[in-house]
């Protein structure tokens, strides 16, 4: 980019291969993922995100844009391309009394929750504390008060936008009505997103974590009974379970107060039966929320697939038993305030799913991401036969078959129109992508 005109990058905070800073802003958290930007523009605010557009639009680049940096696939980071790095605009504001706060696009989970939690408020964020805001909630937004408050993308209010043509713009349920529905879980698809208004909620600073290890073989009666409570859970509890080399760990996590929450983990330890191990911690929801956090930062090589399951039948808890050494299978329950809500009201899709299921692998050396990359999709393929569709912000490689998986054909055309009103020429098409199709 020698060629560029000093004038078109004036006052922007640009970095370019070779330049200090350079690799540290292009790495994500897939270590296989190694794409060089042609440019990188370091946005501090929605005029920077305009020019950096802008200057794209001159230069013929494409466009990606980054916040956390959690795309299994790094869409974030294009190959050769303008990548519009959003992580100086990292800013949260809080309004206590109205219960509100203003996130900045950039912004990571982390922050919101360092934000809030002063003042016992919270609203659903995703488990891994730096995780970026945008990219979880503009597909949707599981997190482990999705049962109690709803998605993260329920709790937006309105959102301010930068378009593909480079205007600022606001969506909320009153303006820009259309607009605000896609962004509702339709992903990155319709512009930047450079700050979130959310709706806030009375969670308290407590939370509880119960896990109970059996052995997978025999364990199928016992994972039927969890499943089975799940479904009768109060919203305060998510019911988990991790298959990992020959254990299934089965539990739950409360957000609210843990003596209820102890209570509760009791009922469910009598009616599993005794457990190998169990691990029954009272933490802060802080460390809650960052305890899956990885400290490896940018080391480890990782690959995931996920499906969407409504009815964990026998044969699907057999799947979920059987899966590959080396790889970590789980189950996050659904339901309370997520189905709450009519699924034409957003987005986001198939909110009568009980279990989100994941099967991932981390490892450091390339030469066994074949080998890695194989035992995931083995796990993930035995439980195709009883999925329902996918959460979209756990795609990676699907393609376009991934996103027909995510949303149902009406909705997938709604989308595409809506998308066609605001980036007709699909100038965001680094995500999950919905080509922009006219209405009619």
């Amino acid at each position: 980019m020698d060629t560029i005109d000093g004038s078109a990058v004036s006052g922007l905070d640009v970095r370019r291969p070779g330049d200090a800073g350079f690799d540290e802003a292009r790495a994500v958290w897939n270590a296989m993922v190694d794409h060089r930007p042609a440019l990188i523009v370091r946005c501090r605010d929605a005029g920077d995100v305009v020019a950096a557009l802008a200057l794209a639009r001159r230069e013929g680049l494409e466009v990606g844009v980054r916040c956390g940096g959690h795309s299994v696939v790094g869409h974030g980071v294009p190959e050769g391309g303008l990548m519009i790095d959003l992580t100086p605009m990292g800013a949260v504001r809080v309004d206590p009394e109205r219960k509100r706060a203003w996130v900045q696009g950039g912004a990571l989970l982390g922050a919101l929750d360092a934000a809030t939690q002063p003042y016992g408020l919270a609203t659903t964020a995703g488990n891994v504390s730096h995780t970026g805001v945008g990219g979880l909630t503009l597909g949707g937004g599981m997190g482990w008060l999705a049962r109690q408050c709803g998605l993260a993308c329920d709790n937006v209010v309105s959102y301010e936008v930068v378009t593909a043509a480079g205007e600022v713009i606001r969506a909320s349920a009153d303006e820009r009505p259309d607009l605000f529905w896609a962004l509702r879980g339709g992903g990155g698809n319709f512009g930047v997103v450079t700050e979130f208004e959310f709706r806030l909620h009375d969670v308290g600073t407590r939370a509880l974590s119960v896990e109970l290890d059996f052995p997978v073989g025999g364990a199928a009666p016992t994972v039927a009974r969890w499943r089975d409570l799940a479904a009768q859970a109060p919203r305060a509890a998510t019911y988990t379970a991790g298959v990992h080399d020959g254990v299934v760990a089965l539990g739950l996590v409360w957000v609210g107060d843990p003596a209820e929450g102890l209570a509760h983990a009791a009922e469910l330890e009598s009616a599993l039966g005794t457990p190998v191990d169990r691990r029954v911690e009272e933490l802060s929801y802080l460390d809650l929320q960052t305890r899956e956090d990885s400290t490896a930062g940018h080391a480890v090589r990782r690959y995931w697939k996920g499906h969407y399951v409504t009815d964990l039948s026998l044969g699907a808890i057999e799947a979920l038993l059987a899966t590959e050494p080396g790889v970590r299978a789980g189950l996050q329950a659904y339901g309370g305030a997520i189905a709450d809500v009519p699924d034409d009201d957003a987005a986001f899709s198939q909110r009568d799913t009980r279990f989100e299921y994941v099967a991932a692998t981390g490892w450091t050396d390339p030469a066994e991401d074949a080998d890695s990359i194989a035992a995931a999709r083995a796990s993930a393929a035995r439980l195709e036969p009883f999925a329902s569709g996918v959460y979209v912000n756990v795609l990676g490689d699907d393609g376009a078959a991934g996103v027909q998986r995510a949303y149902p054909p009406a909705k997938l055309a709604r989308l595409a129109a809506v998308k066609a009103g605001y980036d007709p020429d699909n100038v965001f098409h680094l995500n999950q992508n919905i080509p922009p199709v006219a209405a009619g």
